[in-house]
């Protein structure tokens, strides 16, 4: 595992930790780098951008959601064959799970990584009080190392003159570059559409030119030096990911532009505990591969491709069938809209979906949820009983509206509270929670276990 390692932290949302992540991750490939993602939190989306441009799965790195052991663990196994690992945070750098604690916090996987931090600053319209704010960052906590700055949105080099100056004279700390605010590149917006766009390469002329900007005016071999740090050693007896059994059953997995919201870490956990996975695309209406134990549809923007998927009869009604004849199957937020009977997108139109789960889903233009959830089985849910937790989180913009009394699959906590959540129908899990199989792998257990015991479909 290499050495190199640096945090990408901000001082708040929106002050350019991503542009500014994956120009820095294009400018070390242009200089032969082989680059390593990482983002903290639960995000789908960043980590999209950050494989495009690495050509490496990049990984989510959650204190909340998982151990610290776990943390490293990911870290370790991700990092490995790179020469430097990127690891771009969330929101500000101290924001977390708890005002009052750096829980899953930027700053605390930093400092569980011992990574080197690089802070951003949205320096528009200041100069000697980007000092100030950076000053703030250092004293908070004595834990994290912040060992240099970038200055994000300066009007001018000789802005970012006043502004470099400033904070080295007062923070000690070296500015090693800077964007200027009127370039006129921003990040594409993170819409539905991204991953398509992503695969057809439409992206790369703009990771291009944001690697050439950023080799204009950040110092890369400066920060090189700065992201050198000792080894780690995740003191784990076994990894996760370490290969342990043969494969002792097939789990197809539902993989494609409307599908694509998946941990890679769930993934591996399931080879290593002895699934053999077989994806296939249910909006190119492929049928559902035979000869399977179990299925898995994660999340994604089954909305976006209402249409398709409500005209991919194949996929359809091979699904269907192989549910109704008891295949265990999971699905996480987008594919637990895909298994109800319809979609109803914001501008009013009604899409017929797969109709194993009784009810409809309504799309709005609002955000209904979004958090950390705690998650507990109900009775009759073959991936987490009663009386074990797991964690994961909620985030959509839609509502499942049931036609009849439904068995809950879960009781959720969260930061409002507990409540009941997703649906348990014929061998189904499903609901709007995203799970990390990592915060408690025995779940791949009882799922694998479970698939051996039905075995009914093929």
């Amino acid at each position: 595992m290499t050495n190199n390692r640096i945090v990408i932290a901000g001082t708040g949302s929106g002050v350019g930790k991503t542009t500014l992540t994956i120009g820095l991750m294009s400018a070390l490939r242009k200089k032969g780098l082989t680059v390593q993602g990482f983002k903290c939190g639960p995000d789908y989306i960043d980590p999209s951008y950050h494989t495009a441009v690495t050509n490496r799965v990049s990984r989510n790195l959650d204190s909340w959601m998982l151990s610290k052991e776990t943390v490293l663990d990911i870290f370790t196994h991700g990092s490995r064959g790179a020469d430097i690992s990127i690891i771009e945070g969330v929101m500000g750098f101290y924001d977390g799970k708890d005002p009052k604690t750096n829980e899953g916090s930027t700053a605390d996987i930093s400092i569980i990584t011992q990574s080197p931090v690089l802070l951003v600053v949205n320096c528009a319209s200041m100069a000697r009080s980007a000092a100030a704010i950076v000053k703030g960052f250092q004293l908070l906590s004595k834990d994290p190392n912040i060992v240099g700055v970038i200055a994000n949105k300066v009007g001018s080099e000789g802005h970012y003159k006043l502004v470099k100056t400033a904070i080295e004279q007062e923070c000690h700390v070296p500015v090693i570059g800077y964007l200027k605010r009127e370039l006129e590149i921003e990040i594409p917006e993170r819409h539905l559409g991204l991953i398509p766009s992503i695969e057809r390469g439409e992206l790369e002329p703009f990771f291009d030119r944001l690697g050439d900007l950023v080799l204009e005016t950040v110092d890369i071999d400066q920060l090189l030096e700065l992201s050198q740090a000792g080894l780690i050693d995740p003191k784990l007896h076994t990894s996760l990911f370490e290969v342990k059994r043969e494969k002792s059953v097939k789990i197809a997995v539902a993989k494609d532009a409307a599908f694509n919201f998946y941990y890679p870490e769930n993934l591996e956990i399931l080879e290593a505990k002895g699934a053999e996975l077989v994806y296939f695309s249910p909006l190119a209406n492929e049928a559902l591969p035979k000869d399977i134990d179990g299925l898995y549809i994660g999340g994604g923007f089954p909305e976006e491709f209402a249409k398709e998927l409500s005209e991919s009869h194949l996929a359809k009604q091979t699904i269907k069938d192989a549910i109704v004849n008891g295949l265990p199957t999971l699905a996480e937020c987008g594919g637990f809209m895909y298994l109800t009977d319809s979609i109803e997108t914001t501008e009013g139109s009604r899409y017929e979906m797969v109709g194993v789960i009784s009810g409809a889903v309504k799309m709005h233009t609002k955000r209904v949820a979004l958090g950390y959830r705690e998650i507990s089985g109900r009775p009759g849910n073959f991936l987490i009983n009663e009386n074990q937790k797991a964690r994961g989180h909620e985030f959509h913009y839609s509502t499942f509206e049931p036609n009849k009394e439904i068995d809950h699959a879960y009781e959720t906590k969260g930061m409002r509270g507990k409540k009941l959540e997703g649906c348990l129908t014929h061998h189904v899990v499903a609901g709007y929670t995203h799970f990390h199989f990592a915060s408690y792998p025995e779940m791949v257990e009882n799922w694998i276990a479970f698939c051996k015991e039905i075995h009914t479909y093929g």
